[in-house]
């Protein structure tokens, strides 16, 4: 959850690729200018103890090399915002809490290191893949499984190229891939009938291997649901491929490297479970029961 708050803070990238930029009337990308400024001077440490300190504190949670370029009081009470990145974040004056507005925000709890934001999200992305079949996804999968994941993907995308090239060690690691179209181009696009010509091979698993590999792929059209997992990846909050969701819609990517990735579910299962036994243990501990 850290590498998704960072990068919409702009501190790291999240290893994806983004959607299609905008583009003019002739279809040519617009292109922001290029605008050079003067370094301005670090923003002074603010007092101990004051809601700033702890509005400071808590963003460096995140990271402790980041560096706002702005901290004052928020148009909302009880809350304190400040700048980073040119992002705007706005952190409760006790410094519990942290909200990130706009696309790929969250309302994050310091105290837990958690997204309270992700567990609605999650639910929702859940419900949404249970209306995709289990065949219209194409699986790469080990013998028996520890975990399995669902990745959106587009074939040219040099990111989702990278993990397909590691798909033996993502299977090595327990890790079942489970792939659904995102043509990042969007519907109609060269990218996106490419995506149908692989959902319509004979052999999906190849099909998708070549044209990730920038092999042809016969062209061919069939009745498929590109376009209907498309719009899923959309409703999920796709903003860039590949996008990695655990079996209860939990988002852990971007690309993430195999060994990395088993980690990161290792970890989720480990916290998933940790309540559960909790909640189990019998008031006063292990003592045995008196006859």
């Amino acid at each position: 959850m850290k590498r998704t708050l960072l990068a919409v803070l702009g501190a790291i990238s999240l290893s994806a690729c983004a959607q299609a930029p905008e583009a003019d009337a002739t279809g040519t990308p617009l292109k922001a200018p290029v605008v050079s400024s003067p370094m301005l001077p670090a923003t002074p440490e603010p007092a101990e103890g004051t809601p700033e300190a702890r509005a400071l504190a808590a963003v460096r949670t995140l990271n402790p090399n980041l560096q706002p370029e702005q901290i004052g009081a928020a148009p909302l009470p009880g809350f304190r915002e400040v700048i980073v990145s040119g992002q705007v974040v706005y952190v409760s004056d006790d410094g519990r809490y942290m909200f990130l507005p706009g696309q790929g925000g969250a309302l994050y709890d310091t105290v837990s290191e958690r997204s309270l934001s992700e567990a609605s999200l999650a639910g929702l992305r859940r419900d949404l893949l249970k209306t995709i079949p289990a065949s219209e996804r194409i699986v790469f999968a080990p013998a028996n499984p520890k975990y399995t994941v669902t990745v959106f993907t587009d074939v040219e995308c040099g990111y989702c190229r990278r993990l397909h090239s590691e798909i033996a060690e993502y299977n090595q690691q327990g890790i079942a891939i489970e792939y659904l179209a995102f043509p990042r181009m969007g519907i109609g696009s060269e990218d996106y009938n490419k995506m149908v010509a692989v959902w319509c091979a004979s052999d999906r698993k190849q099909a998708l291997t070549d044209a990730k590999a920038e092999k042809s792929v016969p062209e061919h059209d069939c009745k498929n649901t590109v376009s209907m997992q498309y719009n899923i990846g959309q409703r999920a909050g796709l903003t860039g491929t590949p996008m990695i969701l655990t079996e209860d819609g939990t988002q852990v990517g971007g690309y993430v490297p195999p060994a990395a990735l088993r980690e990161t579910l290792d970890k989720l299962a480990a916290e998933k479970a940790e309540p559960a036994a909790v909640g189990n243990a019998a008031p006063g501990g292990n003592a045995a029961a008196g006859g």
